[in-house]
């Protein structure tokens, strides 16, 4: 592994997590099993969703986590003072929209009488 390479850690770190999480489960509902709390076959099934969910097979997981880093991610954005790119492209047809309606205006204006639209810079 190399040392200096953040994402590869990430990953190794991950792995080993998911293998320790992995285990511990097993372990937990073996026990479980053994005390006659749960019946082998909701321990087998409840190993699987858990390992499901952790391998990225459950969409309901998946929603809740994009959602929850889309709120993370606007929340740094703000903090730090910055617009997210549909914030800067709804912002762009506003003014496009306001750009219109003065060269109407000035058009407008000087047309009828002079009235100082056309005095406005571009």
């Amino acid at each position: 592994m190399d040392a200096s390479n953040p994402l590869q850690q990430l990953l190794v770190r991950g792995l080993g997590t998911t293998s320790l999480v992995s285990e511990r489960l097993r372990s937990v509902t073996q026990a479980w099993v053994s005390s006659g709390r749960l019946d082998p076959s909701q321990a087998s099934a409840l190993v699987d969703d858990v390992l499901a969910s952790l391998r990225g097979e459950n969409p309901e997981l998946e929603k809740q986590t994009e959602r929850q880093v889309e709120r993370n991610l606007d929340h740094l954005l703000q903090d730090l003072g910055l617009a997210r790119q549909r914030e800067v492209d709804e912002l762009r047809g506003r003014i496009d929209r306001l750009e219109q309606q003065l060269r109407r205006l000035r058009s407008d204006a000087g047309q009828a009488d002079g009235s100082g639209f056309s005095d406005l810079p571009d």
